[in-house]
Formats: C-alpha cells, sequence, structure tokens
C-alpha cells in the first residue's frame, strides 16, 4: 500500500501518550480497566496521523488503514481481557492483528477520561442548564473536578431536558419518567454518567439521571424512588466527546499531528420505525 505523503510533521510516539497522560492520568481509571498505550509498533516512527475513535471495530480498522493512520485512540479498550492468541477466528484479534502487520499504535483511555476534569462526564454535562457541579465521587488527591459521574443542580423541565440532550449528543433518547413525573415537572438535581451507570448512580438521590445505558429492573427502581432516567444509548453518551476533544489535542501536540474523528464509528443500536428501513440503514452502513 502506498502511503500519501502527511504536511504535518508529526511527533514521537512517547511524547503524544505524554500529553495524552497529561490531559488524563491512567492513574485515575477504573483499576478493573486496561488503559494506556495497548500497542507499541516493532519499529519507532513519526505520529503524524490519529484516529480517534469510541470503538475499534473491524469498519474503524479498515477505515485507519485506508486513511494511512499512525495511531489509533480508541475510548474502548479493544484489548480488555489477556489475548490467549491472535489469530483470524476473532474479530479483535484480526484488529490487533491488523495494527501489529501495520505498524499503527493503539491508545484507550476509557475510564481515566471518565474521570479526568474537562473529559467525557463533563461533555455529557453540558446537555443540563448547569448552575453547579461536582463530581459524584470526587477523586482523592487529584485535581478539583476529578472524579466519577458528575451531580448537577439546575432548574429545567423534563421537557426541555429531553431536547437539550438530543441536541446535544444529536440523536433520539429513551425516557422512562419517575412514577410521580410529568413532561413538565421541574427538576433540581441531576446526576450523570456515561457509559453504563446503573451501579454508580445506585443510591444517589436525583430528581433525574442522564446515562447510555441501564437494566429494566434498575430503570423500574430508579422510577419508583421517584427519579427520572434520560438513556441515550451506550456509547452515544460517549461519542460527541471525540468532536470536542479533537481541537484540543491538536493544540496539546503543537499542531504536528492530524487528528480525524473516525467516520466509521457508531452505536450498535438503531431505532427501526418499520421494517422497510431496514434495508435503507443497511445500504447506509455499507457506504
Amino acid at each position: 500500500m502506498l502511503r500519501r505523503m502527511s504536511s504535518f510533521s508529526g511527533q514521537k510516539l512517547a511524547a503524544v501518550v505524554k500529553e495524552l497522560e497529561n490531559f488524563a492520568p491512567a492513574k485515575l481509571a477504573e483499576k478493573w480497566d486496561n488503559v494506556g498505550l495497548l500497542i507499541e509498533p516493532h519499529k519507532e516512527k513519526p505520529i503524524k496521523k490519529i484516529l480517534l475513535t469510541n470503538d475499534l471495530t473491524e469498519p474503524v480498522m479498515g477505515e485507519a488503514l485506508d486513511k494511512n493512520i499512525d495511531l489509533i485512540i480508541s475510548y474502548h479498550p479493544p484489548i480488555f481481557r489477556p489475548l490467549t492468541r491472535i489469530t483470524q477466528s476473532h474479530w479483535k484479534e484480526r484488529v490487533v492483528a491488523a495494527c501489529l502487520a501495520n505498524n499503527v499504535a493503539l491508545y484507550s483511555p476509557h475510564t481515566a477520561w471518565d474521570k479526568t476534569f474537562g473529559g467525557v462526564n463533563d461533555w455529557l454535562s453540558k446537555a443540563v442548564a448547569i448552575q453547579s457541579i461536582r463530581p459524584l465521587e470526587p477523586e482523592l488527591g487529584a485535581p478539583p473536578g476529578t472524579g466519577s459521574g458528575r451531580f448537577i443542580e439546575t432548574d429545567q423541565t423534563i421537557r426541555q431536558l429531553v431536547e437539550s440532550l438530543q441536541k446535544h449528543i444529536q440523536t433520539s433518547v429513551h425516557l422512562a419518567l419517575a412514577v410521580s413525573h410529568t413532561p413538565d415537572t421541574v427538576i433540581k438535581t441531576v446526576g450523570i454518567c456515561a457509559g453504563s451507570g446503573g451501579s454508580l448512580l445506585k443510591g444517589f438521590e436525583a430528581d433525574l439521571i442522564i446515562t447510555g445505558e441501564m437494566s429494566h429492573h434498575e430503570l423500574l427502581e430508579f422510577n419508583h424512588n421517584d427519579t427520572t432516567v434520560l438513556l441515550c444509548n451506550h456509547s452515544n453518551s460517549e461519542r460527541g466527546f471525540l468532536k470536542e476533544f479533537s481541537p484540543k489535542l491538536s493544540d496539546l501536540l503543537k499542531g504536528e499531528c492530524e487528528i480525524l474523528v473516525s467516520e466509521k464509528d457508531k452505536d450498535p443500536l438503531v431505532t427501526v420505525t418499520n421494517a422497510d428501513t431496514i434495508c435503507d440503514l443497511s445500504q447506509k452502513a455499507q457506504q
């Protein structure tokens, strides 16, 4: 494959990783998480083109190769549990093999980006008219504003929050009204957790919760405890941060690297209004 010439001078991989760590240290991540530099090419080369994606799927991997990407930053770690082999029998193994074969580096920040000030949860919080904001669980020894989830004071109706959230994430949301609420109920407190927030938000008192996904029984429990829940779908509660982070990363790297946001990365769930739309969705997925 011929590599097109780049007008960007690039930086060493170690320098790029250092800036990523300065923004969100890997030590912030949950203990169960697998973050940081996951694949380091065996031959050192300048990092000129960086691709940001929420998930490193095979379509995104193909996009990275087509665009001659040197470093993929995948919010979710493609390598989570230890790999016992790298073959062509499983899609995650094929992705890893493609990175190794094509000298592509791979970095994943996941829950470090969730916790850091100015990270994923702060981006999701911008859907709310914020009067005050703090982490649900502050990170000990970390700068102010760092920690898990966000707790917001506001003064909006549920109807207004649904509209602002849909505009913010640029897609539809699911609403589970608390048994005592109506669409015009005024919300004073909001709990935020990008991704899957059922366990983190459990036990916190808030009028409304915004997260990506939650189980049926978790929804019922919150609703019967006077908490309305807005669900975005898991990755839709995270993906929009990439466009916000892209220019910031460019500045951190002094404009020496080209930063791209994946065009193939998407939430696996789509809304099907009727059976006839399935063909249209399939055609869009292949484009």
